[in-house]
């Protein structure tokens, strides 16, 4: 007898679903480069930035940091209602980089143009763990006392050895107190990681969803480890192949699966995948598929498995992990 969430049609807490939730419609991000930097990048924490990291693989081709904020939303919004007519609010989704690194006024500023453009209904801020503060998490719970307002914070590991290794320039230990910081303030919350670094095992990665869960986020990103060309971790993978635990299609499947059965089901699940152009792309490449049609594979494999986001908490010793949480799911 298959199993589902009650509140969605997917057997994991669904992005789209969610956000129909909240506003009653589909809402599209509209990605913005606001000319930031990163404390690992300039020198304050380290040069160079993260080993893995070439942001022109993940930039939409309007987004350039020399057009203003308004125009960048305005051809953002242009470039997505091609395929997504049925869109009507949007999100400004300040992506590159580290998008709270600067004063405050200064973000005030780029935020404030951002959200007085017709349509956008609130901003999506990613950014580091290091980069945030009092000041700035009070102006954010102002924001989302009439704006929606997520910022998402990129975890990538939960190992320090991990962290260090790939020169994110913070510890695990940041990534989880800026979470409940930020959660407690009243802001959503979401977090992103990557899975296939160097030298973590297949068990490590697991592990990291019992990790994870204790966090109060409300929603959550995956990656795949992809080789970008124009990255020291290109070089790194050209040297020595064997440090890596790369993802085949098949495997990766496997994986986001089991990843997810150990997952808070209360955690929204934004993708399982990540998608860089072909011509970014040294490896792995899976068979060209985009990122919706993994998707599409990764929801039979569910289904195949009569299985569901949260399914196996609590069997893999110690006790439940969410003793008292309510998600419930109905038959079918």
């Amino acid at each position: 007898m298959s199993r589902i969430n009650s509140f969605a049609p997917k057997r994991y807490n669904s992005y789209s679903e969610y956000f129909k939730r909240e506003f009653g419609t589909r809402v599209q991000k509209v990605t913005i480069d606001a000319g930031f930097t990163c404390p690992n990048r300039d020198g304050s924490k380290g040069v160079g930035g993260c080993t893995y990291c070439n942001n022109d693989a993940f930039n939409p081709s309007y987004c350039q940091p020399h057009k203003s904020i308004t125009q960048q939303i305005a051809e953002g919004i242009e470039f997505h209602q091609v395929r997504y007519r049925r869109a009507k609010n949007y999100l400004a989704y300040f992506q590159a980089y580290s998008n709270t690194y600067g004063s405050l006024e200064h973000l005030k500023s780029l935020y404030d143009e951002a959200l007085a453009f017709p349509g956008v209904a609130g901003l999506v801020i990613g950014t580091r763990p290091d980069c945030i503060d009092d000041a700035k998490l009070e102006y954010f719970a102002r924001l989302a006392e009439k704006q929606y307002v997520i910022i998402e914070y990129g975890i990538e590991s939960c190992y320090n050895r991990t962290l260090v290794q790939i020169n994110r320039g913070h510890t695990w230990e940041e990534s989880a107190e800026a979470i409940r910081k930020t959660s407690a303030y009243g802001i959503h919350t979401g977090a992103h990681l990557i899975f296939g670094l160097p030298g973590e095992t297949e068990e490590d990665m697991l592990a990291e969803a019992e990790i994870v869960s204790q966090l109060p986020l409300d929603t959550i990103k995956f990656h795949q480890l992809q080789i970008i060309k124009d990255t020291l971790m290109l070089q790194e993978y050209l040297a020595d192949p064997s440090q890596f635990n790369l993802f085949t299609l098949e495997r990766y499947i496997d994986f986001i699966v089991r990843f997810t059965e150990r997952l808070n089901p209360a955690f929204v699940i934004e993708r399982f995948t990540g998608e860089a152009p072909p011509r970014f792309q040294a490896g792995p490449i899976w068979g060209g598929l985009r990122s919706d049609e993994v998707q599409v594979l990764i929801e039979k494999e569910f289904e195949r498995r009569d299985s569901w986001q949260g399914k196996k908490i609590g069997m893999t010793g110690g006790g439940s992990l969410l003793s008292g949480h309510s998600w419930s799911f109905d038959s079918h």
